[in-house]
């Protein structure tokens, strides 16, 4: 049976200059109850979208355009517009929302949450339960990388050209739960790896356990959260495949009996800077040997280890098109950088460049 899955996108709001606005809350007090429900994060110039499960990536392409287009036109009443960036291009100190939770966030950790305008993307993916979950979780560690750098999106911070395809990973990793972790082996392990960092009194719960892969607190899926949220929505449906692959792999070599991969947390994390660093235009770490190679090629490592798994949901004709447009194309850090060009340094330019990207619709959809 094909797995089913499902997307979250966090979303930058911006005015009709390309400035980020802190809007998020009326509009989501205008929501039109007919469209896809939207949340706030943790800052009033972003907002979330949520797909609903689908075991079809045709499906799953079509919500995330139409969920897009319904926050658009719910920002638009209030002289907004979505930008799907991971970080904004132009220099803002974010609005913490109203919400008591966040203010204790801003109060404990200081600049750390103060600076968090980031924008994430996560691929929630169905699982059996925790025994398959976990066993998920521990085989998927040495392929989240090429994940990052496909998605990366996010080259500028505060006004500057950061040298990073995706700074928001940088800007991340300063949570104390955020990151890699080591295998876990059971579900036991897994859980009381969460209930001792609730215990240090260091995170203010549970849902501050921000590993880049987990179990969903609140679904029957893995939750994979490493990536930028895309520019536009064909990458974005390029990665959820993917991660559904990723996924489904993992789980036939734990049927199968296959041992968990050795993948030492510290080189998982030098993995995970080197996509963050040079996206899909350096090397990359070959998650078999964690040994520089050429991004193509590691991204080809990557579509052999799930072509299987592709194949039998129908996805490979179209993953390997969309691995050919981002090619082409650039992912989003490569399309900014070339827009701050083109705009002669002028960020807001970008913004609004980007902003019409996040609703562009890919030919046939």
């Amino acid at each position: 049976m094909t797995r089913s899955f499902g997307v979250e996108e966090e979303l930058l709001l911006v005015g009709e200059d390309g400035s980020p606005v802190a809007r998020a809350q009326a509009v989501l007090d205008g929501e039109n109850p007919e469209q896809a429900p939207l949340e706030p994060e943790f800052m009033e110039e972003q907002i979330e979208t949520a797909t609903e499960p689908t075991t079809s990536l045709a499906d799953l392409t079509q919500a995330i355009l139409d969920d897009r287009a319904g926050v658009q036109a719910a920002a638009r009443q209030h002289g907004a517009h979505v930008v799907a960036v991971a970080t904004s291009p132009v220099p803002i100190d974010g609005t913490t929302v109203s919400k008591v939770r966040y203010l204790r966030a801003r109060s404990e950790f200081g600049l750390t949450a103060r600076e968090q305008l980031t924008n994430g993307y996560h691929v929630h993916v169905s699982v059996e339960d925790d025994t398959e979950g976990v066993a998920v979780l521990d085989r998927v560690r040495p392929w989240l990388a090429p994940l990052l750098a496909l998605s990366a999106n996010s080259p500028f911070w505060q006004g500057h050209e950061t040298g990073y395809a995706s700074f928001r990973s940088q800007v991340w990793q300063r949570w104390p739960t955020a990151g890699p972790t080591r295998a876990f082996g059971t579900p036991e392990a897994y859980h009381a790896a969460v209930d001792a960092l609730v215990a240090t009194g260091t995170i203010l719960d549970s849902a501050m356990v921000y590993f880049d892969v987990r179990l969903s607190s609140k679904y029957p899926t893995v939750e994979v959260r490493v990536a930028d949220v895309c520019l536009d929505a064909r990458s974005a449906a390029l990665l959820a495949a993917l991660v559904r692959a990723l996924v489904e792999t993992a789980a036939r070599e734990a049927a199968d009996g296959r041992p968990v991969p050795d993948a030492p947390t510290e080189l998982l994390r030098a993995a995970l800077w080197r996509a963050g660093r040079s996206g899909i235009t350096g090397d990359l770490l070959d998650p078999r040997t964690f040994r520089p190679a050429p991004a193509h090629d590691v991204v080809g490592v990557l579509l052999d280890h799930v072509r299987d798994a592709l194949v039998d949901a129908g996805d490979l004709d179209a993953v390997t098109e969309g691995l050919g447009a981002l090619w082409s194309t650039g992912n989003g850090a490569e399309r900014q950088r070339e827009w701050f060009a083109e705009a002669k340094g002028d960020l807001r330019r970008v913004a609004l460049l980007a902003a019409a990207a996040t609703l562009a619709r890919p030919a046939g959809v």
